[in-house]
């Protein structure tokens, strides 16, 4: 039983290694985007309100995403694992999680951190191919990264739930990595 979150910069390959993590340790994996989709797709409330945010070009509010979140973990099959990818975003998140976590009686989360350096991310962000992937906008990626989503490094840090990842090398080499991390915990 494996209650995981992953973080790292854009490009440093969050979402492969969860889906693999989640496949291997046969936990849920749970993407922010899937999770917001489902919402909208449920016409839950908070998923409705979601889509006319979305649709007027606005992101959507913290206290907005943390309920489609609250209500994805309250789920029965979340009890046996699963893995966070893209939330928390803020420490502002990450407070509501650890709120929401403890009141929904999981035990803590450990985070898996993946670290790149700056110039392997821009170059991998660069060889993805999307139409809105520039040199200057994967910089400007990196500095939101650095702003809003590295201090949640610090944050679990401190909670001794932090595990550095080295993500350079092949999927299956930094996977492996991964794993002699996880079962060392």
């Amino acid at each position: 039983m494996r209650h995981l979150l992953i973080l790292g910069p854009p490009g440093a390959g969050k979402g492969t290694q969860s889906v693999l993590i989640a496949e291997r340790l046969h936990i849920k994996h749970l993407s922010t985007g899937d999770v917001l989709r489902n919402a909208v797709e449920e016409k839950s409330e908070l998923g409705l309100k979601a889509k006319a945010i979305i649709e007027a070009g606005s992101l959507v509010s913290d206290d907005i995403m943390i309920g489609i979140i609250y209500d994805a973990l309250k789920v029965k099959g979340m009890r046996k694992g699963f893995i966070l990818d893209g939330f928390p975003r803020t420490i502002k998140q990450a407070a509501a999680l650890d709120v929401l976590l403890s009141e929904l009686g999981y035990p803590p989360i450990l985070v898996i951190n993946i670290v790149v350096p700056e110039e392997e991310l821009i170059q991998r962000m660069l060889g993805r191919g999307r139409n809105d992937d520039s040199a200057d906008t994967a910089r400007h990626r990196l500095a939101i990264f650095r702003e809003q989503t590295e201090p949640l490094i610090e944050h679990y840090s401190k909670k001794s739930a932090l595990i550095n990842i080295d993500g350079v090398g092949t999927i299956g080499e930094i996977n492996d990595r991964i794993f002699e991390r996880l079962n060392a915990c």
